[in-house]
């Protein structure tokens, strides 16, 4: 059986044994939604992809450390927002993500390059929330593109709950000033 046919489960297995092609596999399933999740916060191409890859290899030596080989995307996933956190700290200024790096476009029938409705707004909302302050973009990011609740939120970004309900308020609020202005 070839390794893409595999289940993660089952590369996860094999990639305990140092497997180099199951880890390759793996990485190529994992590595456009890691990215991706690293991009939102750090909002720097190179240094997003540095991150991710980074993740990877940490969390290949640290797969021991992995209790329940299902759980592998969440706890890669976890590994790229703190490293990514950790780099954006460290760097501490604000950056632009070029609205070129966000693949989007429809064509119509005659090949013409044309956008709907819908991805208008949703460029116009990822464009402003890049021009949010870095603690609130990461915030909005986590809640409402990763998905992760007030608790996994306040562990991620080190706050309490109440500084995490505040931020995320704030944010929501600073997001929604800038889209009626623009």
């Amino acid at each position: 059986m070839s390794l893409t046919q595999l289940n993660t489960e089952q590369l996860i297995a094999e990639c305990r044994k140092q497997d180099k092609n199951a880890q390759l596999e793996v990485y190529n399933r994992y590595y456009k939604a890691m990215y991706n999740t690293s991009l939102r916060i750090i909002k720097d191409t190179a240094e997003a992809e540095d991150v991710m890859q980074e993740a990877f290899l940490t969390a290949f030596t640290k797969l021991a450390m992995l209790t329940d080989n299902k759980m592998f995307g969440a706890w890669l996933k976890k590994i790229v927002i703190n490293a990514s956190i950790t780099a954006s700290r460290k760097n501490n200024h604000h950056r632009e993500v070029a609205l070129e790096t966000i693949e989007y476009a429809l064509t119509d029938s005659d090949g013409i390059v044309t956008e709907d409705l819908t991805t208008i707004k949703a460029n116009k909302i990822l464009t402003t929330l890049n021009q949010l302050k870095d603690s609130y973009s990461t915030a909005l990011s986590l809640h409402f593109i990763e998905g992760y609740d007030y608790e996994e939120i306040c562990q991620i970004m080190d706050i309490s709950y109440s500084n995490c309900r505040t931020l995320v308020s704030r944010a929501k609020e600073s997001l929604r000033k800038k889209l009626q202005v623009v």
